[in-house]
């Protein structure tokens, strides 16, 4: 399939009414507003630290964690942690700066929680470059029955690795998730039925040439090898089953664990497969890439919906031209499949004293 196919097949979902029944509600978390209030009283340290606890829910490439926050001033810093970033598959650190953008959310939503307008600023500094995000708790703000949904979700979201149910999810959702997707500056479709074989067609491609390297066996062993105590990567019980006809090309976290014990089953054979977008590619870009990916799976999550990432094509700069459009302005940043399924084990978090750094 040509790449030009692979575009048009991406069909855009109708806008969802505001007044509706959309899960992200009419009431933004307020992202790049305006300095907070001088004269609004500052939240409390434990309270900004209960914030942070939801930040950490948030997903990230290989589970890698790779972030750090920093409260002081009345607000919280969040950092990119560089050391925990993925040089083989991410040497750009693309997929760490997502992974960041969508602890950044759920932080905004946290605050948000705390009745407080959350006041974002994006790479605020540019004499520290790992400095990605500012949020500072505004003015008062009231309650949200929307907000509230997606901030009871953060504890319920997981990657499900396992076969999905052959029910098609409601083009009502998908056109929810898409709004949840356009709130923070992203877009989200839905890959029509060439375009899906096409997309699968690539990741497949893409996780074979990942396979071949031993470097790539190499970096998936250093985050999926168990450890005493170990609180980051992902561990056996998450890797999922084998898909039994091997339809589907999920990433095999099992590679460097051959002799491990895992069930065969069978998966499903037409996935829902979304593409997130952004229209443009820089880290500013790659930030609301990973802020409206944790706003999707949080509004997915609240519709009983599981997700997993299949983006191995856009670890490959050459697949990767094959899914972004950039004379359309649209650059490709993750890949989803989306579907119902039986819970799956939540991933573990370290804790809070590790990701805390001093004011």
């Amino acid at each position: 399939m040509s790449k030009t196919e692979i575009r048009d097949e991406q069909t855009r979902t109708r806008p969802a009414d505001p007044a509706g029944t959309d899960p992200t509600g009419s009431d933004p978390t307020d992202a790049d507003l305006p300095d907070a209030d001088p004269a609004v009283a500052e939240l409390p340290a434990v309270d900004l630290a209960a914030c942070v606890e939801a930040a950490i829910a948030a997903p990230s490439i290989h589970n890698s964690q790779p972030w750090r926050f920093r409260i002081r001033d009345g607000g919280v810093d969040v950092l990119a942690d560089q050391r925990r970033r993925l040089d083989v598959i991410d040497p750009s650190g693309r997929e760490l700066v997502i992974s960041v953008g969508a602890a950044v959310f759920n932080l905004r939503l946290a605050i948000r929680q705390q009745g407080r307008v959350p006041v974002q600023r994006l790479l605020p500094d540019p004499a520290e470059p790992d400095l990605l995000a500012r949020v500072v708790p505004g003015r008062p703000t009231a309650p949200s029955p929307a907000l509230d949904a997606l901030a009871a979700a953060i504890p319920h979201r997981h990657t499900n690795r396992r076969p999905f149910a052959r029910t098609v999810v409601p083009a009502t959702v998908v056109e929810e998730l898409a709004a949840a997707a356009r709130r923070e500056g992203a877009a989200l479709r839905l890959a029509g039925p060439v375009a899906r074989g096409a997309i699968l067609g690539l990741v497949r491609t893409a996780e074979q040439r990942l396979r071949a390297q031993g470097i790539y066996r190499a970096e998936l062993a250093q985050w999926t090898l168990p450890a005493h105590g170990r609180r980051d990567g992902v561990p056996p019980q998450a890797f999922g089953p084998w898909d039994a006809l091997e339809a589907l090309p999920l990433r095999d976290f099992g590679l460097a664990q051959p002799r491990l014990d895992r069930r065969s089953e069978r998966f499903e054979p037409y996935p829902t497969i979304v593409v997130l977008s952004t229209d443009g590619d820089t880290a500013q870009h790659w930030l609301r890439a990973g802020e409206a990916l944790q706003r999707v799976l949080l509004v997915a999550t609240v519709h009983d919906l599981a997700a997993t990432p299949m983006s191995q094509p856009l670890e490959i700069p050459a697949l990767r031209e094959l899914v972004t459009d950039t004379a359309a302005g649209r650059w490709a940043q993750v890949i989803l499949r989306l579907g119902y399924a039986s819970p799956t084990t939540p991933t573990p978090r370290r804790p809070l004293a590790e990701v805390l750094i001093a004011g």
